[in-house]
């Protein structure tokens, strides 16, 4: 068993996944973890260490969640048509471009993550928490070459029961 199968099972045991006879409490999470094991295998059988290993990583992230090794280009090749007028980029499926949207600039669907101030008696005890979420408004326009960003631009959204961002000024918090 190599290091990182160690270091794998002692972790889904931490995580509540194993119990302290090697059983999974859940189908769906053993399944996944022996995935990711069998991955761990072929990891460890290819002698990665230092820089190699976390460049492998790196790079397998970034291919698995399909997203583009290098900045994109906007050219013609990248493009097909997903609807009348409506052209989705092939390397990055979440970049746009439209003719009656940003005076036909390529935009970005996830630029913006809207985040309110939510509570609910049946989650958590009444707990305050953040409700994340995107719509039409989300979309940013790109130029090109274009990189994603490490993270979209976070806004917060008021409501009537809190209108403020820092909860201290709510009157209620205080």
């Amino acid at each position: 068993m190599s290091n990182y199968q160690k270091h794998a099972l002692a972790e889904f045991k931490a995580a509540g996944w194993l119990d302290d006879t090697g059983k999974y409490n859940d189908e769906m999470q053993e399944a996944i973890c022996t995935n990711v094991l069998k991955m761990l295998d072929i990891f460890a059988d290819e002698g990665h260490s230092g820089s190699s290993a976390s460049y492998t990583i790196n790079l397998f992230k970034k291919i698995a969640s399909f997203e583009p090794l290098g900045p994109l280009t906007g050219t013609d090749d990248e493009w097909h048509e997903v609807g009348d007028g409506v052209f989705q980029n092939k390397r990055m499926s979440s970049v746009f471009n439209q003719s009656d949207r940003f005076d036909g600039q390529a935009y970005w669907l996830d630029g913006k993550v809207f985040w309110e101030w939510c509570s609910s008696p049946d989650i958590d005890d009444g707990k305050l928490f953040k409700s994340y979420f995107t719509n039409s408004d989300s979309c940013v326009p790109i130029e090109f070459p274009w990189v994603k960003p490490e993270k979209s631009e976070y806004v917060f959204t008021p409501t009537e029961q809190f209108p403020n961002e820092d909860l201290t000024e709510l009157p209620f918090m205080s």
